[in-house]
């Protein structure tokens, strides 16, 4: 099982980089933009809607300030319920999404609803997953942190801003796998809505480790509160997060990047949809996101349109193929 999991798993981070023409404007331009993050201010998703609403009225691209709104539950369930049920035809609407979207779809964690009821819009780039102890943590690397889970599974709870089951929960699974942990669901999670939320748990010493995203960690590292003991990335990233040490450094061959993008409402019509992809293609492709990527460590992935629905698609496959095997769906 082992060699298989970690191959998949490798697959969902083999994020291609694609070069993509980005279109001129379209003429639609929303009146009252607004982005939902499914989860509560802090974390991944909430990052990306306020980072990129920001930026696209900086650059012009959007006229009126951007509205965010923040729709905890469900690890992203619920956002996606009032999406298909009550925003379907909604032209001024985009929504925060990840691989965590791609793994509660993947896994049927959002009842009744499939990725095939909203439109993919775009991705703004990729961020690897970190593992981090507080600050004062006796806790120094990542094998020890995982010879602990070995010796003793109930001396650890790891806290992650996704359900259970989901990306966040994944990525220590995928690195307890590659330490030759067998029963990988011997470790103990515990999910709380959103990254934020999980860091404050780790702070309070309430859980002994976190697993999310490098932009969620970061302001955290920077604050002096936690230390990263691993990125989950295939070789160390560059500037200021060049000190963190890679699992594969240490030994455990564990890789695991979080795609960023969008979603849009399933009955948006095309001229909106068409603009809202060439805005974001326009920003990404733009020197402040350029900017924006290198400070909080986001990595290339640059897909918009019908090739962004396409790695999508893929990513939900390759993750219930994960699920799978670790028991996660029968």
């Amino acid at each position: 099982m082992k060699t298989s999991f970690i191959r998949a798993a490798l697959a969902v981070a083999a994020l291609g980089v694609a070069g993509t023409a980005h279109a001129e404007s379209h003429g639609f331009m929303p009146e009252n933009p607004e982005c939902i993050a499914p989860a509560n201010p802090g974390g991944g998703w909430d990052f990306t809607c306020r980072q990129v609403g920001k930026s696209l009225q900086d650059i012009g691209l959007i006229d009126k300030t951007m509205q965010v709104v923040n729709l905890a539950g469900g690890g992203g369930g619920v956002a996606y319920a009032e999406v298909v049920n009550k925003r379907n035809d909604s032209n001024d609407l985009i929504v925060a999404a990840s691989t965590a979207t791609a793994t509660r779809l993947a896994q049927g964690a959002y009842p009744g609803n499939t990725m095939d009821q909203v439109r993919w819009l775009a991705s703004v780039g990729a961020d690897y997953g970190v593992i981090a102890v507080a600050a004062d943590s006796e806790i120094t690397t990542l094998p020890q942190l995982l010879d602990a889970i070995k010796t003793d599974p109930g001396s650890i709870s790891v806290a992650g801003g996704s359900a259970v089951g989901g990306w966040d929960h994944l990525k220590v699974l995928i690195a307890a796998n590659a330490y030759g942990i067998e029963d990988v669901r011997s470790v103990k999670y515990i999910a709380f809505d959103g990254g934020g939320e999980a860091v404050t748990q780790l702070l309070a010493g309430s859980v002994q480790a976190f697993t999310g995203d490098i932009s969620e960690a970061k302001g955290f590292v920077d604050s002096g509160d936690i230390k990263v003991i691993a990125v989950l990335s295939p070789e160390r990233l560059g500037g200021e997060f060049a000190d963190f040490p890679t699992a594969r450094e240490q030994g455990v061959e564990a890789i695991g990047a979080n795609w960023r993008g969008f979603y849009a409402p399933g009955g948006m019509s095309d001229e909106a949809y068409d603009a809202w992809v060439a805005a974001i293609g326009t920003l990404y492709a733009s020197d402040e996101w350029k900017a924006i990527m290198e400070t909080n460590g986001l990595a290339p992935l640059d897909l918009q349109g019908a090739e962004f629905e396409q790695f999508v698609a893929e990513s939900v496959a390759q993750i219930e193929s994960i699920s799978r095997e670790i028991g996660i769906i029968k």
